[in-house]
């Protein structure tokens, strides 16, 4: 049976019921996200995509997102596609100041920092994460922050 998005969301929710463990996963998720694009965006492209400075493993990423995310809400994915692009470009602007390997270490401490926060998180509601049940669940995360965004806008998903 193919669940839809407002089954995957409602699934999330049952272990994101605590208003502090919320408010963690609010700041955590989004942030993790742009932690795994950094850590994608730093991979070295091999040297036919060289020549398209756009054209690496975070922005190819992309096709992954929005077929994951496509099937479940167009809304939610063009939310997802929108947050996703600021990431990369984001990363691009940190790339200028700090470099690849300033990127590389800001992904890195970025992801570790704040899956420890998801994880007191998860102590303080008394619920294990959800990905312990579907690995899914770690795509559903971000559109559970997303459509908390279009409702607050009233906007449908």
């Amino acid at each position: 049976m193919t669940r839809s998005i407002q089954d995957w969301l409602d699934a999330y929710s049952v272990s994101h019921q605590n208003p502090t463990n919320k408010k963690i996963h609010w700041v955590c998720v989004p942030g993790i996200f742009w932690s795994i694009m950094g850590l994608l965006w730093v991979i070295p492209k091999p040297a036919f995509m060289a020549a398209l400075p756009w054209l690496n493993w975070a922005t190819l990423s992309l096709v992954v997102i929005v077929g994951f995310y496509v099937r479940l809400s167009w809304p939610l994915t063009l939310g997802m596609a929108a947050f996703t692009l600021l990431c990369l470009l984001s990363l691009a602007g940190l790339q200028s100041l700090i470099g690849v390997t300033g990127v590389l270490i800001t992904s890195v401490a970025v992801f570790i920092i704040l899956w420890i926060g998801q994880f007191i998180g998860h102590h303080i509601e008394g619920q294990k994460p959800s990905f312990f049940e579907d690995i899914q669940f770690l795509m559903i995360g971000p559109a559970w922050v997303m459509a908390f965004i279009f409702d607050r806008l009233h906007w449908r998903y």
